[in-house]
Parts: structure tokens; C-alpha cells; sequence
């Protein structure tokens, strides 16, 4: 189950010639990839652009009926490796993942597939996570591209623009027999708008038709003497061949004057941030029409040399806004004019930060800087725009607003995996954690901090490697069951298993690729009408040689939990040990349950909610039960009663009843403080009469004991 439905939605897809299609921008990549007449797409989900393959998941019925092929890989390798079907015949393929670390895991098979080249289209849509939003290492795809000699499209974030760049992405590729990267980011995936809609086009060469004649070559084999051939073709002819269809099917684009003494070229994904700037300075209108000359890349590798030096005839100072390091784009325009003798003066990061994200701030102080630099006569204060105004310096909050480091959601079962294995390390001292790609990566954070290491999706274990020689204490490594059927199950788990690792594995099963918006696993227990599930974890591991294997089905239960790492930790066994800490993700359940609860309440059927609470007699204020679990839900509560100055454990509305917190005060000791409350929607006549009763006898005994009270009063 998905964290968003696009059933809806996806029925846009069929809007044919003329009609006009708004959306946002994942949807608008999947109707041009309909209009370009893609032959197969297939990908792997991943922030930001995870919901392109739920969109893709949804339309399948729709890409079907177009003879369209479509793919769930179990990687983003596998999902690059599909591209293979475009080596040899001609049939536009797609695939999609995320930037740079998806890019990272298919870098084999892109690498072939760049040497060897293809015939028909080959499209790698790859969303692009640099940022402060972004949960990666802030790397870009760019280098890849220079690498492999893959080009990279980066369009300017608005649906035409996207939409066209799909279509010459294509053509581009046949153009040049090269694959393609079209280079999309979190605003463009999600910005909302509308384009004129084409028909939907089927392949013209389908799978079916290559099954049904298949071709081979072996020059497109890459082995030598094929492979140095390879490379030659690049830059004899594929290279030009990019450099003329950009040029003369104009993929980059010119805005503002012709002439002018200053110039600015930017990556086609920051024309939006540019023009903002551009407005706030006085120097562009509301429509997007610039005083000053823009030369937008939206193809950033390679470059046009002489397009671009076209572009800066006339003008003495060139500013390059590009987001990111290392800067390749102003290195290889830096070059360009250099070989040409130019005296232009190029800027970039002397005047933007050499890091970080591009924000309108940022992008306002650095081309007013630059224009300060250039030509400070553009800037008269007149001119200035009405709504620019000196700010006041923002205040520093940190004293008065309390740090809330990200964590797991309430209800999350994997919660108490970690309070769990915190009082297994109470009581056995710290040991060597290793974590991995997905949520359970929150547990390094307050208030568990275990783990401190993450080396790459279904890598935790194999990053534990180095300790699993047989020490006084057994390394523990904690791995997802995405990054599991991802990568895990052979270099993790094999890796282990082939080299007799005397180690403890954590499999948190949560029934779902949770941390990439829901999607179904091969162990997923939920029905699949397109996908084979419920093939168990542990069922895999047996299967590749691993003999100790323990199985839970309930996290929540903490005791239970503690007992199995505990036997884990101290078995004379001597090989990996593997534990599937199997609970549904809360978020699923309650997508799942919240709907059907809501409507049968409103049905007048009888529902039945548990709700936890904490006794505010009892709660000594200790808060051990925060430390040992972390839950949104449990917070303070500062208590009227001028005897107890400490606040007291609260739990608040959002509580999902999961029980974590009281299964944690009883494994760990704690208190008696944690009562369960179950709330009863529209009940039957026999819960009502004895609701009213209790209520009666018990407002009877408060009536008895208030009336014994000692009371004093003023003399």
C-alpha cells in the first residue's frame, strides 16, 4: 500500500490532442512519456521522485492497453540494466530513480550501456536530492554524466518544459546513439501546472516484436577491441553529434536583451529562483521578462562552446549560477573563454556559496552581489522593486526553542526493537552497531543513539564486516527489509554466511519499502493483484545457508524482544545469527485502518479504539519511559498541584494505542503509572447501562471520600 493513491489522477493520462492537462510535475513526466511513445519503463522508488513510480504503478492498466512494459525493479542496478532492450533495437525505454546514490548503485550498468550505446531512446530520469530537504549525502549527478559521457538534461521547472525535455531527451538519444539523463528536482517533480496534451503514442518497436526477431552485434559487446572503439565513437561522433542537435534544435534557450554589458547563465532548473531575484531587484517584470540577458542551459553537459560564446560577445562580466559543488559548469565555460582568448570576466562562486542550497536568499544576495561587481549602475535605488526591503537580522533561537532531532513515527514498531536492544546494552555493555539505509537509521539519533555508521542501502551488515573476527563482544547490524531484498540478501547476509561472521544481523521487518512512501516487498503480507508477495525473510535467509535464525511477530512485545538478543548475544553458536523483527509500519495500518474505523463509526457500527494514559497519582516524574522510548505522542505535563513541582509523563490525542510505552515501563521496571483506556464508538445498550452505573457508584465514592476530607479555612 502506497502512501499515495494516483487511481484518479492517472485517468488524465488519456487526454488526447488539444485537451488541456494539469497536474503536477510526475504526472506530466508520465503523459510525455506516453506522447514520446516509450516502449518500456521501469524504476526505482526513492525520494524525490518515489510518487513518479506509484504514478507509473497506478497507470499500469493504461500502459498496458498501449503495449507499454512496465517494471518494479528490485534496484536501481536492475532498473538501469533494463535499458540493455534499447542497445539493439529500436524501442524508447525509461527508467527512474534517485540522484546521485541511485545513479551510484546502477553505475555498472550505466557505464556499459554509455560505452556500448544504444539504438533506440534510452531515458534515465533521475530526481535529483540536494538540499537541506534532502535526506542524502549532497553529492550531484553531474559528475556521472562528464564521467560516461551520458548527457544530462536539467529543464527549467514548469510542465511545458518538462514535458518537452522528455520527448528531446529521446531524440536526443537516437540522435546520437547515446542514453540520456533528465535531471529533475524535488520542486519540478511536485510543481503544479498545465500543458496543451498530445496523443498517446504506441511504441512503433515493441518488446513483443524484439522477442519475435532478435537481433545481436557484437560490436556493441563491451570487450576489447570493441570497448577502445567505444570510447573513440564518443568524441569522434557522438559528442558533435550532441553539440549540432542542441544547437540546432535549440534545447537551450536565450531570454532578456540581446545586447547588454552583463550576462547570466544558469542551470535550466534554477531559471525560476533567477527570475524571482531578477524581480525583487527591479529587474525583471512579473510575466518573466528580463532586463538582463539569460542564457538558460537546460542541457548542462555537454556544453555548446560556441553557442555560449555567442552569448557573450559584447558583455564584460558573465555570472554562472549553478547549484552545488564541485562548480563543472563554470570550470568548463572558465575554459572555454580561455581557449578563445575572451576577455570576458566570469563569476560564479566567488559571489554564491560554493555549497548549499540555492534558496531565493541566496540567490538574491548573490546576483545583487554580482551586479554590485559588474555594473553597479543597474542597481539605482530607484529602481529597486517595491516589495525589496531590508530585513532585520533573524534572531537566534536556539536558547528558547527546545532541539527535536527527526524520529520515528508514533506507533512505529520499530520503537521498541531499540528500547529493546538499549536494555540489552544496559545490561551487557555497549557493543559495535552498524545501521542501514531506511528508519530504523533514526535509532543513532536521541533518545536511543545506537548505531553510528551507514554505508549504503542493505550495506549494514557487510559494514560491520571488519568486526565480525570472533572479538569478546559480537558486532550487531541492523538492515530494512527494503535495503534487504534491495541488495542485503547477497552482500549482506551472503557476505556473512560465505565468510562464517560470528555476528548478530537485525532484519526490521515492516511489511513494506516503508521510508520511500509504502511499497509493497517480495515479503510484504498484503495481496498484490501485479506483484508476488509474502515470501517470508526468514524463509531467504535458511536458503542461502544461515542456520540461526530467530523469527518475531510482534515487536511491541519488548520482553520478549530483549530475551531474543540476549540468546543472540550469548549462544555458543559460532556464525551469523539472524533475528526478523516482524510488525506492520503504523503509518500503513492506520492509511489502512483510519478510513474503514471512520466510516463505520459514521455507519453507526460499533469501534473500538485502545488509548493509553498515564496515572498523574502515580507518575513519579522520573521520565525513564521517554528515555527508553521517544514516542511523539509521550510528552510533559506540568501539574497544578503546588506539591509536585516536576512535570509528570503525558500522553496526548495522537497516541495510536500501539502499547510501546507501556510494554517498555514493564521491561524495563519502571512504574505502574501506564493504564490502557479502550474507546468505545456507538455501543450497544448493555455498555451503556453500565457505563451510567460506573459512573454512578464512582461518582458516589468520590462524593464519600471529598466529604471525609480535612478541610481548613481562614479563622
Amino acid at each position: 500500500m502506497a502512501e499515495r493513491s494516483f487511481a484518479r489522477e492517472v485517468q488524465k493520462l488519456k487526454l488526447g490532442a488539444g485537451e488541456t492537462f494539469t497536474s503536477e510535475g510526475i504526472l506530466a513526466i508520465t503523459k510525455a512519456l506516453l506522447e514520446s511513445g516509450v516502449g518500456y519503463v521501469g524504476g526505482y522508488q526513492g525520494a524525490p521522485i518515489s510518487h513518479l513510480m506509484d504514478v507509473l504503478a497506478d497507470a499500469e492498466e493504461i500502459l498496458s492497453e498501449l503495449g507499454v512494459r512496465f517494471e518494479a525493479n528490485a534496484s536501481e542496478a536492475a532498473a538501469a540494466a533494463m535499458l540493455a532492450a534499447s542497445v539493439h533495437y529500436p524501442i524508447r525505454g525509461a527508467v527512474t530513480f534517485k540522484g546521485s546514490v541511485g545513479v551510484n548503485v546502477a553505475s555498472d550498468a550505466l557505464a556499459n550501456l554509455a560505452s556500448s550505446g544504444v539504438t533506440g531512446g534510452a531515458l534515465v530520469i533521475i530526481g535529483e536530492d540536494y538540499g537541506e530537504g534532502s535526506s542524502i549525502m549532497q553529492e550531484r549527478s553531474h559528475a556521472f554524466a562528464m564521467k560516461s559521457q551520458m548527457w544530462l538534461l536539467d529543464p527549467r521547472p514548469n510542465l511545458p518544459s518538462i514535458v518537452r525535455s522528455v520527448e528531446q531527451g529521446f531524440e536526443l538519444s537516437e540522435a546520437t546513439n547515446t542514453p540520456v539523463m533528465l535531471m529533475v528536482r524535488i520542486r519540478s517533480c511536485h510543481v503544479t501546472g498545465s500543458f496543451t496534451a498530445r496523443d498517446n503514442r504506441r511504441p512503433t518497436f515493441t518488446v513483443k516484436d524484439a522477442l519475435a526477431s532478435p537481433r545481436s552485434d557484437y560490436s556493441r559487446v563491451v570487450l576489447p577491441p570493441m570497448s577502445y572503439a567505444q570510447e573513440q565513437d564518443k568524441i569522434r561522433n557522438r559528442w558533435p553529434a550532441a553539440q549540432k542537435y542542441i544547437r540546432e534544435k535549440g534545447l537551450n534557450e536565450f531570454f532578456g536583451p540581446k545586447d547588454g554589458s552583463v550576462g547570466i547563465v544558469c542551470q535550466g532548473g534554477m531559471y525560476n529562483g533567477v527570475i524571482r531575484a531578477l524581480q525583487r531587484l527591479g529587474l525583471a517584470d512579473i510575466y518573466g521578462e528580463s532586463e538582463i540577458p539569460l542564457y538558460v542551459l537546460n542541457v548542462t553537459y555537454p556544453i555548446v562552446g560556441d553557442e555560449f560564446l555567442a552569448f557573450c560577445e559584447g558583455k564584460s562580466h558573465v555570472l554562472v549560477i549553478e547549484e552545488g559543488q564541485p562548480d563543472f559548469l563554470e570550470q568548463a565555460l572558465g575554459s572555454i573563454l580561455y581557449k578563445a582568448g575572451s576577455r570576458v570576466s566570469l563569476h560564479g562562486k566567488d559571489v554564491l556559496p560554493m555549497a548549499g542550497e540555492y534558496t531565493g536568499k541566496v540567490m538574491l544576495d548573490g546576483v545583487e552581489a554580482f551586479l554590485r561587481k559588474a555594473d553597479p549602475n543597474l542597481l539605482p535605488a530607484q529602481r529597486r522593486a517595491p516589495n525589496r526591503q531590508e530585513t532585520a537580522a533573524i534572531p537566534d533561537l536556539s536558547k528558547t526553542v527546545p532541539i527535536r532531532p527527526p524520529g520515528f513515527c508514533t506507533g512505529c514498531p520499530e520503537r521498541p526493537i531499540f528500547a529493546a536492544l538499549k536494555l540489552t546494552e544496559k545490561a551487557r555493555g555497549k557493543h559495535q552497531i552498524a545501521g542501514d539505509i531506511g528508519c530504523h537509521l533514526f535509532a543513532c539519533l536521541p533518545p536511543f543513539e545506537i548505531g553510528g555508521s551507514t554505508m549504503g542501502y542493505g550495506l549494514g551488515p557487510a559494514s560491520n564486516a571488519a568486526f565480525d573476527g570472533g572479538g569478546e563482544k559480537r558486532s550487531i547490524s541492523i538492515i530494512g527489509d527494503g535495503g534487504f531484498w534491495h541488495n542485503g540478501l547477497s552482500s549482506s547476509v551472503g557476505n556473512a554466511v560465505y565468510n562464517k561472521s560470528d555476528s548478530v544481523i537485525v532484519v526490521v521487518d515492516n511489511f513494506y519499502s516503508a521510508a520511500t512512501g509504502g511499497q509493497d516487498v517480495l515479503s510484504s503480507r498484503a495481496d498484490n493483484a501485479t506483484k508476488s508477495t509474502g515470501h517470508p525473510i526468514a524463509e531467504a535467509v535458511k536458503g542461502i545457508g544461515v542456520k540461526w535464525v530467530r523469527q518475531i511477530d510482534r515487536t511491541y512485545d519488548v520482553p520478549r524482544m530483549r530475551e531474543i538478543l540476549d540468546e543472540a548475544l550469548t549462544t555458543d553458536y559460532d556464525g551469523p545469527k539472524v533475528i526478523v523483527a516482524s510488525s506492520e509500519c503504523m503509518l500503513n495500518k492506520q492509511r489502512r485502518e483510519k478510513p474503514a474505523a471512520s466510516k463505520a463509526i459514521a455507519e453507526g457500527r460499533r469501534v473500538e479504539k485502545p488509548r493509553f494514559g498515564v496515572d498523574e497519582d502515580v507518575c513519579t516524574g522520573d521520565h525513564a519511559c521517554i528515555r527508553l522510548s521517544g514516542c511523539p505522542s509521550l510528552s510533559l505535563k506540568k501539574l497544578d498541584d503546588p506539591l509536585r513541582d516536576d512535570p509528570v509523563a503525558s500522553i496526548d490525542q495522537s497516541c495510536v494505542g500501539c502499547g510501546n510505552c507501556g510494554e517498555v515501563a514493564d521491561a524495563a521496571v519502571l512504574c505502574p503509572s501506564f493504564y490502557r483506556a479502550d474507546v468505545v464508538y456507538n455501543p450497544g445498550w448493555f455498555e451503556r447501562t453500565l457505563a451510567g452505573l460506573s459512573q454512578r457508584v464512582i461518582g458516589w465514592l468520590q462524593k464519600r471520600r471529598s466529604g471525609r476530607r480535612l478541610e481548613f479555612g481562614q479563622a
